[in-house]
């Protein structure tokens, strides 16, 4: 629980919405690249690896007629729970820098990557507060993000060990591109992008 918020602090693992209905592992990466429905994939389609997710997934888009009409789509999130928007991710953010989660305890600007990170598995770095360096004094806040790496909308995988990236609900002013938050070793923040809707990342879930 981070202020009024509670966060799951492990990532999403569905394999069907919340009515039953299967979310399709894909393992091609031309079908992964052509893809407007849901899906989900291990990294280097690797079965002991966690799954990432599509944004088509995430907001329960599993056909076409699904795709544009936003009334006929599923639930991704278990019962209780949600996606959280961009605006939420943004309130844990503030949460956690209010209450001295930086890595230098200052209450001001956004340096709480460290906090947030696994205290394992992150490429090394030789910055002052970056989350490559001293991870073992990483994850103060519990939030337990592990640099999985991604899937691109390209279909292939980048960046085990260098990356946690995490889907909004919220989509950009661009239709093919929504937000996400995401840490890297060699920064002290939370960072803030847009990246494309067939790209596969990790899922949290607020409660509802």
């Amino acid at each position: 629980t981070y202020g009024d918020q509670t966060w799951t602090v492990e990532n999403a693992e569905m394999v069907t919405y919340r009515d039953g209905t299967p979310i399709p592992q894909v393992t091609d990466d031309t079908e992964w690249t052509n893809l407007t429905t849901g899906a989900w994939c291990y990294y280097n389609n690797d079965e002991t690896k966690p799954r990432l997710y599509n944004w088509y997934a995430v907001m329960g888009i599993y056909d076409s007629a699904s795709f544009s009409d936003a009334t006929l789509r599923k639930e991704f999130a278990p019962e209780g729970w949600h996606v959280p928007t961009d605006t939420e991710w943004t309130t844990l953010e503030e949460h956690l820098i209010a209450n001295g989660y930086n890595y230098d305890e200052s209450t001001t600007e956004n340096k709480i990557a460290k906090a947030m990170a696994s205290i394992t598995g992150w490429n090394s770095s030789p910055e002052i507060g970056a989350i490559g360096n001293d991870q073992s004094s990483n994850n103060s806040s519990g939030f337990n993000a592990v640099p999985e790496g991604y899937c691109g909308y390209d279909g292939l995988f980048y960046n085990e060990g260098n990356n946690a990236i995490f889907w909004s609900s919220t989509q950009w002013n661009y239709s093919s591109f929504a937000w996400v938050r995401f840490l890297s070793p060699s920064n002290s923040n939370l960072g803030r992008n847009n990246d494309n809707k067939q790209s596969g990342f990790s899922v949290r879930f607020v409660r509802d």
